[in-house]
């Protein structure tokens, strides 16, 4: 559930919260990338990554409700020169779901340096941000969203659309597993989901955000500022149970006032059902793309904007954006992204 938008709480520390999370094919590989720190929020972003936090991609095998695997990178403070000690934990089996869980540390380095062991390649750093949307379109989706009417696209102009975010950046962790792990071999299907942590006074870790599809809490809960909703600190494996008949019901009162769907309700029912649990899928070793034919994995280019405003009001919501308009973001080899 990602966290593009300006708000009190990504301004007081934008390093926690998640704006983006992408699951590809390498080379030879599988590529997962979580982008964080939008400058979208101006200037109060704190540089880097958060001293005391985890930032942790959750692997699930095979629709399991548990991770199996889990990628957890952690970061030392920044030194006087602004470079910042990082450290790569894997965990596996039961481990995966557990935060008192150390792990096997498998990478160490810096980070704004490709760091390379074994089967697996890690970059950090401060990005020019490839994702784009006219956030005057979002507004509109919103709006019925939060009203439970059709979308307005009266005066609409998707000929004149801009990218809200060109000129923005952000703080991204780009890892790259190879086709020779004994879990991400080409063929496993897998459900991915990232989440950033922070150390408590206790002693313990709170989640404090997470992500899997895109788009989620800008289209559902953008008024939740202080982002106090629960789905912050849940695991996907309560998503539907917790929130699915709410979902459902937004989506279904969407359609059913813009005539979208004979059987409105089911509609609905169906869009929860795919949404949650909130996991990206992914077969490992095949083309992602997330677009309308369908959803495996997002590669950097994909219009995931679009294609989540579509299925939210069952008809096409045309953003008119292409890929090509953050083209000079994104390159063929890793780490995949441009560094600012």
């Amino acid at each position: 559930m990602s966290h593009h938008l300006d708000t009190p709480l990504a301004r007081q520390n934008g390093q926690l919260y998640i704006d983006d999370l992408y699951v590809f094919q390498g080379h030879e590989s599988t590529v997962f990338v979580m982008d964080v720190n939008s400058t979208i929020t101006e200037p109060d972003v704190q540089p880097g990554f958060h001293p005391e936090a985890r930032y942790e991609f959750k692997v699930h095998v095979d629709d399991a409700e548990t991770e199996t695997l889990t990628y957890r990178v952690s970061f030392d403070e920044r030194d006087v020169y602004g470079g910042q000690p990082l450290a790569v934990h894997v965990l596996t089996g039961d481990e995966a779901g557990n935060d008192d869980a150390e792990g096997e540390l498998v990478l160490q380095g810096d980070a704004g340096q490709p760091i390379e062991g074994p089967g697996i390649r890690l970059w950090a750093g401060r990005i020019a941000d490839s994702f784009y949307i006219d956030l005057a379109l979002l507004a509109r989706v919103n709006a019925a969203v939060h009203d439970g009417t059709a979308v307005d696209l009266s005066g609409w102009q998707p000929e004149r659309a801009q990218n809200s975010f060109t000129g923005t950046t952000v703080e991204s962790i780009v890892l790259e597993i190879s086709h020779q792990h004994p879990v991400l071999r080409p063929g496993a299907r897998i459900g991915v989901w990232c989440a950033t942590k922070l150390a408590t006074d206790a002693g313990g870790w709170r989640q404090i955000n997470r992500a899997g599809h895109p788009m989620m809490w800008p289209i559902f809960w953008p008024d939740d500022t202080r982002f106090t909703y629960p789905a912050n600190t849940r695991h996907p494996s309560q998503d539907f149970e917790a929130d699915g008949k709410n979902l459902a019901e937004r989506v279904t009162a969407v359609v059913a006032a813009g005539g979208t769907s004979d059987d409105p309700h089911g509609y609905g029912e169906t869009v929860a059902r795919q949404l949650f649990p909130d996991v990206l899928p992914y077969v490992v070793g095949t083309p992602a793309t997330f677009g309308f034919a369908t959803r495996n994995g997002r590669t950097l280019a994909d219009n995931a904007p679009e294609v989540m405003l579509s299925l939210v009001a069952g008809t096409a919501i045309p953003a008119c954006l292409k890929p090509s308009v953050s083209a000079r973001l994104r390159q063929p080899n890793f780490p995949y992204v441009i560094p600012a």
